[in-house]
């Protein structure tokens, strides 16, 4: 005779790999790394600053 299995267990854990999956999916299809965000991010502020030291003030 086999071992009972626990149905709610194997349904909990069979939703988690279909949620990783999908969590892998758009990471592939949306994501960038944090090292590529922080980089965006620091050029641009680096281009507000510039141009903020060039306006004028009236």
């Amino acid at each position: 005779m086999s071992d009972p299995v626990n149905l709610n267990q194997f349904r909990k854990a069979k939703a988690r790999v279909a949620k990783s999956a999908l969590a892998d999916a758009n990471s592939v299809k949306f994501g960038r790394s944090k090292a590529q965000k922080d980089t965006d991010r620091q050029v641009q502020d680096k281009a507000t600053r510039l141009l903020d030291q060039h306006k004028r003030e009236t």
